[in-house]
C-alpha cells in the first residue's frame, strides 16, 4: 500500500447505485412489488434507513418492522423483479460519464465499490452501457463480511487500489454510505437525489449531480 505522508488525492471510489446509475427508486420499486406478493403493504419511505446497506438487510430491514417472513430466496426474488422492470427504464446519474472522464485525465485510479451483489451490478450496467472495464477494482457486497456503514467495503476498495484510504475520495449518495467512508478516513462527495444535501452533511462536499461538483473536491 502507497503511504504518503502528506495526503493528496490519487483515487476515486464510486458506490453504484445512486451515484453511477439512478436505481435507488427502481430497486424500491421492485421490493415494493416483492412484498406485495407477499401480502404486505409497505412505501418507499420504509426503505430509507436501510438504503445503501446491500439488499438482504434492505429486505430484512422492512420485514422485521412489519413482521414478515422472508423466504429463502427472497434476494433473488428481488432481483428478478429488479432486473425486469429497469429494462428501459434505468439511467446514468447525470453527469457521470463526463466526470470519470475527468477523474482519468487526472491520472485518478477509480474504482466502484457497491453493497449489492455482482448479480446487480452487472444488470445495472448492462441496462446503461457501461463496463466493468471502466473501473481499475471492482468491489461487490460478496467481497466483505461487514456491509455499510461498516468501513470495510472501502478500505477493501482502497486496498484494491493499492491507495491509502485517505488518499481516496468516495462518491455516495446514501447517508450509510457517507458514515462507511467516514470510518474508512476518505473524504467524500454526497450525492443529494434519495437523500438531501443537508441529510447528507456528513460528506465533505456535496452535490446534487455529477455536473455541480466543487473542483476543489478534485483537487486536493
Amino acid at each position: 500500500m502507497e503511504l504518503h505522508t502528506q495526503h493528496m488525492l490519487k483515487g476515486i471510489i464510486f458506490d453504484a447505485d445512486g451515484v453511477l446509475v439512478d436505481s435507488e427508486k427502481l430497486i424500491a420499486d421492485a421490493a415494493i412489488l416483492f412484498f406485495k406478493e407477499l401480502g404486505a403493504q409497505v412505501s418507499h419511505e420504509d426503505f430509507k434507513p436501510f438504503i445503501g446497506v446491500g439488499e438482504q438487510k434492505f429486505l430484512e430491514g422492512v420485514a422485521n418492522l412489519n413482521n414478515i417472513s422472508l423466504p429463502d430466496d427472497a434476494r433473488k426474488q428481488l432481483y428478478d423483479i429488479y432486473k425486469r422492470i429497469i429494462k428501459g427504464n434505468l439511467r446514468p446519474v447525470k453527469g457521470i460519464e463526463a466526470l470519470i472522464e475527468k477523474c482519468r485525465s487526472k491520472g485518478l485510479k477509480i474504482a466502484v465499490a457497491t453493497s449489492a451483489d455482482m448479480e446487480k451490478l452487472e444488470a445495472n450496467f448492462a441496462a446503461v452501457g457501461f463496463s466493468m472495464s471502466m473501473f481499475d477494482a471492482v468491489v461487490t457486497g460478496e467481497n466483505v463480511v461487514h456491509k455499510k456503514p461498516s468501513p470495510d467495503i472501502f478500505l477493501y476498495a482502497a486496498s484494491q487500489l493499492k491507495l491509502d484510504p485517505q488518499n481516496c475520495l468516495v462518491f455516495e449518495d446514501a447517508i450509510n454510505g457517507i458514515i462507511a467512508a467516514t470510518a474508512a478516513g476518505c473524504k467524500s462527495v454526497g450525492i443529494a437525489g434519495t437523500f438531501t444535501k443537508k441529510e447528507l452533511h456528513m460528506a465533505n462536499w456535496q452535490a446534487t449531480d455529477h455536473t455541480e461538483i466543487p473542483e476543489e473536491a478534485l483537487s486536493w
